[in-house]
């Protein structure tokens, strides 16, 4: 399933939502139908049936329950995104008129949302420590803990560490390289861990495209030391947290 753009109603930030993946009990992944230009609503009260909806397997054509597909914007709003009706095939012997499933018949994946985060603060960045502050602040927001800067030299560049996360943030002029990334990427390989990139001048189009092909989240730092997500990897770290 391809991403979606999604806009918040309650700031007007843009996103790219790529809708989760959950497996049928035949082992083929199914993804709920997003709909495409629908727009989202914020989410205010929760229940049983506005948490689940229909997906059908492409593989074996079960029709299941899963969980809504949501997203947790910045500024702590959390979108419900509209997701297509899923009609019964002909021969099915559910019809459209007939009882529809209230509830999962296996046993659900946990949610991908987390609950609302508040607002995150921003702190002016004027310089290499003020851009490592923030991205340690951000990440602990996102829900990492422990997020230290690592003591002593190392033969990798890291400037930030998490359990099973290795971060780099690059503050020079030149934008960020495809070594720069495939470097990091390397290092977190060999440790088992997942890492992230902030730069302040932005990613190379090589760069990103590479990133992008690894599942690596980039992301951007402004100078009034706001976070922005640039790529799917990024967009969905920030929907689902740690």
């Amino acid at each position: 399933m391809e991403s979606v753009p999604v806009r918040c109603p309650a700031c007007g930030r843009d996103h790219t939502y790529s809708p989760p993946v959950y497996p049928c009990p035949c082992g083929a992944p199914t993804t709920p139908p997003v709909l495409r230009g629908a727009p989202v609503a914020p989410i205010t009260h929760r229940t049983w049936n506005d948490d689940w909806v229909a997906a059908r397997c492409p593989a074996c054509g079960r029709l299941d329950q899963w969980p809504q597909p949501e997203l947790c914007c910045p500024c702590g709003t959390v979108l419900r995104v509209p997701v297509r009706p899923v009609a019964p095939p002909d021969g099915d012997p559910a019809s459209e008129d007939g009882p529809r499933p209230t509830g999962p018949s296996h046993i659900p994946l946990p949610r991908t949302a987390p609950a609302p985060r508040p607002v995150f603060r921003a702190a002016a960045i004027r310089g290499a420590d003020d851009a490592l502050e923030t991205a340690a602040r951000y990440l602990s927001w996102l829900g990492y803990r422990d997020v230290v800067r690592p003591s002593g030299p190392s033969s990798a560049r890291i400037d930030l560490r998490a359990a099973g996360l290795v971060v780099q943030v690059d503050t020079v002029t030149r934008p960020t390289t495809l070594r720069d990334v495939e470097c990091l990427w390397l290092h977190a390989l060999s440790a088992s861990a997942i890492s992230v990139f902030f730069s302040l001048p932005g990613y190379a189009p090589d760069a990103a495209a590479r990133a992008d092909g690894l599942g690596m989240p980039l992301f951007v730092l402004d100078r009034a030391g706001t976070p922005r997500p640039v790529n799917s990897p990024a967009d969905e770290l920030l929907s689902t947290g740690a």
